[in-house]
């Protein structure tokens, strides 16, 4: 069993009590009151009231540390360290009642990101990652998968919708390519969750284009904690629109040769 600190602890307490609340919610979905941010781009009132959660629980927690939120953007804090915060991933998903979502919360301390915690309330699995502590779910310690043999693997992906700015980037190509070499692509459409996936092994692979901080925070460090690899196909910051890429130590590089030379 694995021993959290007191940050996965409060991490931990956060998401569970917004969990409750989701959970009800989509057993009620129909009823839910659903705007739209843009083309393809929904919020609904569980969205609000599971970052409200959050907030709360966390900022009561640690007061000090201020917040990157999914729908109420950046909130500065008095210290180095700050939340990022994806109260519900997935909400496309969830909307269609397709239970397949999740509640993604990391640590940035110092620019870096050292904790992260990915919670799937339907399936009751809870992935936690601290740096140089592993990566777990539930208690059961997480490696990468060791496939290395690109048509024995499985690859995740986020795949477009409509006035989505990844086909500019050559997502097509991509697809047409990557698919080419694996036994398999799939698009759940929950990042935080694919992340969290390669991290147990059961994608050996993942890539997509235009993930914002929160979606894929708590999963780079789940990844890393569990002997995988992570970066950006255009080379730059992690946070930083762009194209990211995981995967364990030997399909991370097959892959990314195949999506630079798709690009």
């Amino acid at each position: 069993m694995p021993i959290r600190s007191a940050n996965i602890n409060v991490m931990v307490q956060a998401v569970q009590k917004a969990a409750r609340h989701l959970v009800r919610d989509f057993g009620e979905v129909e009823q839910l009151q659903v705007s739209i941010k843009g083309p393809g781009d929904f919020v609904s009132a569980a969205d609000r009231k599971a970052e409200d959660i959050l907030r709360r629980e966390l900022a009561k927690a640690r007061p000090g540390f201020g917040f990157l939120l999914e729908e109420s953007g950046e909130v500065k804090g008095r210290e180095s360290q700050r939340w990022l915060v994806d109260p519900l991933d997935g909400t496309s998903n969830f909307l269609h009642g397709l239970p397949h979502f999740a509640i993604s919360v990391a640590l940035e301390q110092l620019g870096e990101l050292v904790a992260g915690v990915i919670y799937d309330p339907i399936k009751d699995e809870l992935f936690t990652a601290e740096k140089g502590a592993g990566a777990y779910l539930n208690e059961r310690r997480l490696r990468v998968s060791g496939r290395g043999d690109l048509p024995r693997c499985m690859i995740g992906t986020g795949i477009p919708v409509m006035n989505w700015p990844g086909r500019a980037k050559g997502f097509a190509r991509q697809l047409d390519k990557v698919s080419d070499h694996v036994a398999g692509i799939r698009r759940f459409g929950t990042a935080s969750l694919d992340l969290a996936y390669v991290a147990a092994g059961r994608l050996d692979g993942f890539w997509e284009y235009g993930l914002k901080p929160w979606d894929l925070a708590a999963g780079v460090v789940l990844v890393r904690e569990a002997g995988g690899m992570v970066g950006q196909l255009e080379g730059g910051d992690l946070l930083a629109p762009g194209t990211l890429i995981a995967g364990n130590a030997l399909v991370y590089p097959k892959l990314e040769a195949l999506l630079t030379e798709a690009t």
